[in-house]
């Protein structure tokens, strides 16, 4: 979902205004929406897709077959593992027209370019690599490489994630992209270490690292810059795991993570604005990073933490760093005579041009803009490898007990685990609490905003539901952001609960978008709902962490604006006990009494028990400040609706007042900053310009 997970590359695609934008999600994103062709697939039917759409090409003539022959090898292998793959069976695996695939195969292969973009959708599966691969076959079979606009572009996850390729932070890679499962590369890196060896066998990959220490295998782990107790999937899993492990060491820039919580150790570090070094982008664009303020307290830059560890063992020699430049300049001359070759790069040309694409080899006037112009490719015959990638179903595939398929994604203005997004108030406005996105006729007699019991074979959460007539039937989608800190009650574990640990063959990486799950009446019905403010909001939040597992469904958000509160909810089989109650009141600073606290005559929290209609009422209250008045006369607030626009305040009422896009900036100015709310604006506007029925 381009337009919400990579906002500032989507502007750019409206920006270039492509004759055709085909989009591939089984959700009808604001990306899909913003597409010439949406082709729904069903999740995990990716390899179906791009093989189908091969053997069109195939069948019509449609491939570059001068471009197959001189600048690659393996294509009558790959030509012959889609001969079954006809548009019927196509069709009939993604569950979308058969005209939908011949059109998307016309369109990518008779294009004068054709740029294919993709990210975790891809992926985070259990046949990611056979993704990846089956793309990649359609740009060589077509010649829609090497040239300007044309190319498979991975969009990664997070940024520096190229650059954490570059220098082997992987399990199974070496410096400058060597792979640790070849001999001769393993010699190279050696002797450039002055080391009689370097490990031969690969380390575990994230979930095999969890697997072996709750097995008893491994007995430490040091985690650096990631949250895994809510990031990984079969969450029981990695909480078992932790809850074993001899010694547990984080090093983070935040201690409010849920692998926090584990650390024996915890080690500050420095975050990206405190810290020096160079980042790479997903076009080989190297820039340097420069501190902008001094790390707090402890905090010290990652590598400083790694070198004084390594110099307590005894390995000063191996790590005589004195600054990141150091650091830079040992990967410099590992990249020599590689693909991507930056011994033309330093800290001093940086500086001066600034950010800078590679290869940069010595002697260099400029980085490479553009790889594969020429054709040639980094293999031993200089030709780019067509791979087999046969199709197949997803790791879980649904039954009866478990008769949907739930797909996870991003939110427009949360990120990954929200230890820092969700420390602001604002970024909730868009999306106010966990929700589980549902077609309508998968309903099944729930009403909107109605709390359901979610479960897969692994766990189960609480958590409302909503409809989607953007999802197909049979689909349900849930943010992957929503962890314990925010989804709780009575220890579970948040969405990745329900995921499932299944491993791509290859990459290794987790089936993370797709598992089967069932959906259930929740049967809680006694609600809680508290909220309000506090002069240090973040120790509001922090003062309901033991309350969090008071009961089986409770979420703690954020709430407010410029006045930022703290939001409790509670769903149970009957009224908690009065202790717990006082707690909750307590925490917020509320007289148990009347259920309220008020300063200087208006509302700065209150809680509601049993019968919580009133929350919206007191929560305009709470949000306008205004002056109390008479509590026990409740008013009827229109609602407001989803805020559309967080630069500005925007919320979804407002936006149905205006008839143009121009007209509503000039008025409110929303879309006129980051621009993330743009293709949500305009989806609004025309839906408020239609007739009504």
């Amino acid at each position: 979902n381009t337009a919400w997970a990579h906002p500032v590359l989507f502007r750019r695609i409206e920006q270039a205004r492509p004759q055709h934008l085909i989009v591939v999600d089984p959700r009808k994103t604001e990306t899909a929406r913003a597409a010439t062709l949406h082709l729904q697939i069903a999740p995990g039917t990716d390899v179906a897709l791009f093989n189908g759409m091969l053997h069109v090409m195939l069948r019509e003539g449609w491939c570059d077959e001068r471009y197959v022959r001189e600048h690659t090898e393996g294509f009558a292998t790959v030509r012959a593992s889609v001969g079954t793959a006809t548009p019927a069976a196509t069709a009939a695996l993604c569950v979308i027209a058969e005209r939908e695939v011949v059109d998307a195969a016309r369109l990518f292969a008779t294009s004068k370019s054709t740029l294919s973009l993709y990210c975790q959708g891809l992926n985070q599966s259990a046949s990611g690599t056979a993704k990846n691969v089956a793309l990649i076959n359609l740009h060589l079979a077509t010649g829609q490489i090497g040239k300007r606009g044309a190319g498979p572009f991975s969009l990664t996850g997070q940024p520096n994630a190229m650059g954490g390729r570059e220098v082997g932070g992987m399990a199974n890679l070496l410096s400058a992209h060597r792979e640790l499962s070849n001999a001769g590369h393993r010699r190279e890196v050696a002797r450039f270490w002055d080391v009689p060896s370097v490990p031969d066998k690969p380390g575990k990959t994230a979930v095999e690292m969890f697997e072996a220490v709750r097995a008893g295998e491994t007995k430490i782990l040091w985690i650096a810059c990631t949250n895994p107790a809510q990031s990984l999937p079969d969450q029981k899993l990695v909480r078992q795991a932790l809850e074993r492990a001899e010694l547990v060491i984080v090093q983070d820039a935040y201690r409010n993570t849920e692998t926090a919580r584990y650390a024996h150790v915890f080690l500050p570090a420095a975050g990206w604005g405190e810290k020096e070094g160079t980042m790479t982008n997903s076009e080989r664009r190297i820039s340097r990073v420069r501190a902008a303020v001094p790390p707090p307290g402890e905090a010290r830059a990652d590598w400083q933490i790694a070198v004084d560890l390594a110099h307590r063992m005894g390995g000063g020699r191996l790590f005589p760093y004195r600054d990141p430049e150091d650091i830079f300049n040992e990967h410099r001359e590992s990249t020599r005579g590689r693909d991507l070759d930056i011994t033309g790069l330093s800290y001093a040309l940086l500086d001066e041009r600034g950010p800078q694409q590679w290869p940069y080899p010595q002697g260099a006037a400029v980085g490479k803009a553009r790889l594969y112009e020429d054709g040639v490719f980094p293999t031993a015959t200089g030709r780019a490898r067509f791979v087999v990638a046969p199709y197949r179903p997803v790791a879980e595939e649904v039954d009866q007990r478990y008769p949907l398929r739930l797909t996870t994604g991003r939110l427009r203005d949360q990120w990954h685990t929200m230890s820092r997004t969700g420390t602001i108030a604002r970024l909730f406005a868009h999306e106010p609490e966990p929700r589980l996105m549902v077609h309508p006729d998968d309903m099944r007699g729930f009403a909107d905003g109605e709390l359901a019991k979610v479960s897969s074979r692994r766990g189960e959460v609480f958590i409302p539901v909503a409809a989607d007539a953007d999802l197909p039937r049979g689909v349900v989608f849930m943010p992957m952001h929503w962890g314990e800190r925010f989804l709780d009650g009575e220890g579970r574990l948040g969405v990745n609960e329900l995921t499932i640990g299944a491993l791509d063959p290859t990459s290794r990486q987790p089936e993370l978008k797709h598992c089967a799950v069932r959906l259930e009446p929740a049967q809680l019905p006694w609600r809680l709902v508290a909220f309000g403010s506090a002069p240090d909001t973040g120790q509001l939040f922090e003062r309901l962490e033991p309350l969090m597992r008071a009961a089986p469904y409770v979420t703690r958000t954020l709430i407010g604006r410029d006045a930022p509160g703290v939001r409790l909810a509670i769903a149970a089989r009957e009224a908690l006990d009065d202790a717990l109650i006082a707690g909750i009141d307590a925490a917020f600073g509320i007289d148990t009494a009347n259920g309220i606290a008020l300063q200087d005559g208006r509302l700065r929290a209150a809680r509601l028990s049993g019968d919580t209609r009133a929350e919206p009422w007191l929560r305009d209250l709470w949000e306008r400040q205004a002056e109390v008045g008479d509590l026990d006369s409740p008013k009827e607030v229109l609602p407001r609706g989803r805020t559309v626009c967080n630069c500005f305040n925007v919320s979804e009422a407002e936006i149905a007042a205006f008839n143009s896009l121009a007209e509503l900036q000039a008025t409110l100015k929303c879309g006129t900053n980051c621009g993330s709310c743009l293709p949500e604006l305009r989806r609004q506007l025309v839906h408020s310009a239609l007739p009504a029925p």
